[in-house]
């Protein structure tokens, strides 16, 4: 299965971002949730809005990632030998990911807008697995929530001092399941991203979905709205800082 990364280009964004409608299998993505839902349960981490994996562990307080190497069912197909033959993570510290956050979204649930944060290399890849999903981009006006070590932003102002109930995205994807989105340099340090807590997607069309001419399917959208299904997501990145178990026990 081969990708050409210019044409996947999201040409509606002011930065780096690529859309890949099927960058896995229908047999990948079934063989992927079912190794997610196998998990067991210590490895889940409940929050307010949402459940998650964190893989290979949580950053520590100081944002640095005890070195240990990802499990292979996160590996392969993803990383080898698509990440790889795509060469997006080329660029990057340790020359690929090293760090996975598995997300579960059921119907209603969602994230604030924010950001990631400083101790990650600015480039995310993130697979959607089981259903479709909105994600809106909000101008950084102001400074941001920050979302790390998989913890949730906290609630108030945080796009331009404008309250929750009120924000408006300045951009929207639509993430299709099996599908890869990639941001970058500054999609990722100057813009929020968050999705909104609704069982309902709606106002989607040409007009609002900047990566609507990237779909695999647009007829499931016609109608402008869609019925919100469990979504997992798996979002990959690089740790800048890696630290050896050894120094971090003399502390």
């Amino acid at each position: 299965m081969g990708f050409d990364l210019e044409a996947a280009r999201i040409t509606a964004l002011p930065e780096d971002a690529f859309y890949i409608s099927d960058f896995i299998t229908e047999d990948e993505e079934d063989w992927l949730l079912r190794k997610v839902k196998s998990a067991p349960l210590p490895r889940w981490t409940q929050l307010s809005h949402r459940r998650l994996q964190t893989w290979p562990s949580a950053l520590t307080k100081s944002n640095s990632l005890l070195a240990s190497p990802l499990p292979a069912w996160l590996r392969s197909p993803i990383i080898e030998p698509r990440f790889e033959a795509l060469r997006i993570f080329n660029d990057a510290p340790h020359k690929g990911p090293n760090h996975v956050l598995v997300n579960e979204y059921q119907p209603g649930q969602g994230i604030m807008p924010h950001e990631d944060g400083a101790a990650y290399y600015p480039l995310v890849a993130t697979v959607s697995l089981g259903a479709p999903i909105v994600l809106d981009l909000y101008h950084k006006h102001t400074q941001g929530n920050r979302e790390e070590n998989g913890a949730p932003a906290k609630a108030g102002r945080d796009v331009a001092g404008i309250p929750d109930a009120n924000r408006r995205p300045q951009y929207r994807i639509l993430q299709e399941r099996r599908s890869l989105l990639i941001t970058r340099g500054k999609l990722y340090t100057d813009l929020l991203h968050g999705i909104e807590e609704t069982t309902r997607d709606e106002n989607l069309g040409p007009h609002s979905i900047c990566n609507w001419e990237l779909l695999r399917e647009r007829e499931p959208y016609q109608s402008g709205w869609y019925e919100r299904k469990t979504r997992t997501s798996l979002t990959y990145r690089d740790v800048l800082h890696v630290v050896k178990m050894g120094n971090t026990l003399k502390f």
